[in-house]
């Protein structure tokens, strides 16, 4: 496998990585549409980054994440569910992850977790954070295995269909 892992311009690939995410997480074409909008914003934040994972020349991971800024929306939603555990301060100094996806034909070879550790590993806050479905999942394990704690659980998002847990670790992240 010629795995590939290195900086990624999302804004000129979006359509890609959102193919690997589609593929990933099970969207269809609206919600595709609106997280197209949200990533090219995104971009465009301070701090802003992302990685990408080809094979042969085929994107099929990606990551991407920034510093974490309390007015922006998802910590908006997040902080009263941090706040009631005792947690928000997590929501200061923090790098988040805000998406994490490997196509599935590509999965259990490492590449998340890659992907994951190489963004971390260039952030410059003592800690990460991030949301993942709330549920025992492969997606978890990783986190998990890495450090990242439960923060909040069974936290809604509007127009998510399930809860998420929100996840934190201290940088760097722990290697197994």
């Amino acid at each position: 496998m010629d795995l590939v892992i290195g900086p990624l311009d999302l804004s000129a690939h979006v359509d890609e990585a959102l193919a690997v995410q589609a593929v990933a997480f099970g969207l269809g074409a609206d919600e595709v549409a609106v997280r197209r909008q949200i990533v090219l914003r995104h971009m465009t934040y301070p701090g802003a980054r992302a990685l990408g994972a080809t094979v042969g020349g085929t994107l099929v991971g990606f990551v991407y994440g920034m510093p974490n800024d309390r007015t922006h929306w998802w910590s908006t939603v997040v902080e009263p569910y941090l706040r009631a555990q005792h947690n928000d301060i997590w929501l200061d100094d923090s790098f988040v992850i805000t998406e994490l996806h490997v196509h599935p034909h590509h999965q259990n070879r490492g590449i998340g977790r890659t992907l994951i550790t190489t963004i971390t590993d260039a952030a410059t806050q003592p800690r990460s954070i991030l949301s993942a479905i709330d549920t025992d999942s492969p997606a978890r394990g990783l986190y998990h295995s890495l450090g990242y704690e439960d923060l909040a659980r069974q936290v809604l998002f509007p127009s998510a269909p399930k809860p998420y847990a929100v996840m934190g670790a201290p940088l760097p992240l722990r290697r197994r």
